[in-house]
């Protein structure tokens, strides 16, 4: 079939066509020359691909991405989590994404206000400012007011944004289908499982009512807690595309001189700042999953303030149980539990060496876990960790993948305001949390729940099964289909490797008894029965060299 012919191209040819030629300007589709040559070949020419092939590839892609706009940027945003997929280098490089985009007129913008609020601006708001203070690839961000003063943000989506998001999926779902074919570099990524979770993901983003959700959950986890604020959405002010939010004003935790001017303890912010997200990984199970600096505020007071909750985690019960096992590994410098707690987290190939993955997390642990807890830079150890899971490609789950990298965008985070900051040191009295809820009569209660339900359907069918086994055997229509890999190679080395021995232990008969015909007293065909099984037998052990060796399994 003509790669042209697929409905996805066929919609929207001219988008297809602009995503060729900018792939092709930051030479990143020859792969695609194997694909359809009649259809790709006059696209894939450009002067300016020669000039940036000289280029780093990551920084090339990060650049394309970037040209071809919101969902592309997004796509390489999810992909800067993903280390264990793409590598480290092109998982930091495309970190560097920034979702910039120009802002919709006033006009556009109070059209849609109106159009999914259903009244006029003026009525729905005492002031509101047509000068945008953001703009990023999804939306835009203006200020208003309330008719009882009260500040708010409005979050707007761009007019033709999520049309646009809709087509480049489809692209995106046929270029990976092709790559998945075409492309056995890029099919170590598994484009298209990749790119399955991504429009899962993006789909999500679009609707802004699942934002408002967050932030409400994420109030009621804080309601106790003073020390923390999250902006209090306005349900009836807020719909799919329009997201009305409290506005908090404070200093980014990334304007480190202004912090140093207004004489705030950097320490102190940095701990505090840092245990929120620890307490949302470990307490919740649900977490903001951006905590860069230009998201997380200083109010007043050292009221620690978080915007942008649009991307967040969930912890399920075998992601928080393998990751728990995995920090308790690092704690008490134990290769095997990382080992077990890694292959857990991910999906091992089939042909993986366990033995070879834990001897280089053993030199790994030597690297990085010989010292102290307050020597320990985890940012670093994650990151190599995933370089050793990328190398034996394991594929971590998504969410394994979200939590290790804001783990080391934290670290970073709070290095910003305190130098010397450690997040292993702050991780110590949450394993002692984490070892005393695993022992607690309440989660061996749960764990003994759960075991009971299983014994239970267990031996709920098993007598029901043997039954009709045992009908089956008496009516003789009882079959057993084996099901066997390379079996008659297994057969005939066994047979040869017999013979041989056979001949061998003949002809030494031969050669001790003296045989005649004899040559110097000595058997001929004992010696030469002795010397055949012989040439047969390192015949028989090159052959099992030659096929991976006798140590590994088909």
């Amino acid at each position: 079939m003509s790669f042209a012919s697929l409905p996805q191209i066929k919609r929207n040819a001219k988008r297809f066509e602009q995503i060729v030629r900018v792939m092709a300007k930051y030479g990143l589709a020859g792969w695609l020359r194997k694909s359809d040559p009649e259809f790709i070949q006059r696209f894939l020419t450009s002067a300016e691909g020669e000039k940036l092939a000289a280029l780093p590839r990551a920084e090339r892609v990060r650049m394309a991405l970037t040209e071809l706009g919101a969902t592309f940027i997004k796509l390489g945003q999810m992909l800067s989590t993903r280390a264990d997929l793409v590598g480290a280098e092109l998982a930091e490089e495309l970190s560097k994404l920034q979702s910039s985009a120009p802002a919709d007129d006033a006009a556009v913008v109070r059209g849609i206000i109106e159009s999914e609020l259903g009244q006029p601006v003026e009525q729905l708001f005492a002031k509101f400012s047509d000068t945008p203070i953001a703009s990023a690839s999804i939306a835009q961000a203006h200020l208003a007011t309330l008719a009882d003063g009260s500040e708010v943000v409005l979050k707007v989506q761009h007019a033709g944004v999520e049309e646009l998001v809709l087509n480049d999926l489809d692209i995106l779902t046929a270029l990976a289908g092709l790559a998945e074919k075409y492309s056995p570099e890029l099919r170590l990524y598994q484009p298209l499982q990749t790119v399955r979770a991504f429009r899962r993901h993006l789909l999500r983003e679009l609707d802004f009512g699942r934002e408002e959700q967050n932030l409400l959950q994420f109030q009621e986890h804080f309601a106790e807690d003073k020390t923390v604020r999250i902006p209090r959405p306005y349900p009836e002010l807020s719909a799919r595309r329009v997201l009305t939010m409290e506005r908090l004003v404070g200093i980014s935790v990334g304007d480190g001189e202004r912090i140093r001017a207004e004489g705030l303890d950097r320490r102190e912010l940095a701990k505090r700042g840092v245990n929120v997200f620890l307490e949302m990984i470990f307490r919740d199970r649900f977490y903001h999953a951006d905590p860069h600096p230009g998201n997380i505020l200083v109010l007043p007071d050292n009221v620690i303030g978080l915007l942008d909750c649009g991307m967040v985690g969930y912890l399920d019960q075998g992601i928080r149980s393998g990751f728990e096992g995995l920090i308790e590994g690092f704690l008490l410098n134990d290769a095997e539990l990382i080992t077990d707690n890694a292959l857990q987290l991910g999906t091992p190939p089939k042909d993986l060496d366990r033995e070879e993955l834990q001897g280089q997390l053993e030199v790994f642990m030597q690297d990085h876990l010989s010292n102290s807890l307050k020597d320990l830079d985890l940012g670093g150890a994650l990151t190599s960790l995933m370089e050793i899971i990328r190398r034996h490609r394991i594929t971590l789950k998504p969410g394994v993948a979200l939590l290790i990298k804001v783990l080391v965008m934290l670290e970073g985070t709070g290095r910003l305001l305190n130098s010397d900051f450690k997040l292993a040191e702050m991780l110590a009295p949450y394993y002692k949390r984490m070892t005393q809820r695993n022992f607690s009569p309440r989660e061996i209660l749960r764990r003994l729940r759960r075991s009971y339900r299983d014994w239970d359907q267990f031996f709920k069918i098993l007598p029901r099964d043997l039954v009709e086994l045992l009908r089956q055997a008496r009516r003789g229509t009882l079959d057993v289909h084996l099901q066997h890999r390379r079996l008659d190679s297994v057969a005939n080395r066994l047979a040869y490797a017999m013979l041989t021995a056979a001949l061998f232990l003949g002809s030494t008969q031969l050669w001790g008894l003296r045989i005649p015909p004899l040559l110097w007293e000595t058997s001929v065909p004992g010696v030469a029965g002795t010397l055949l099984s012989l040439w047969l037998g390192f015949r028989l052990l090159r052959s099992i060299h030659q096929s991976g060796g006798m140590g590994k399994e088909d």
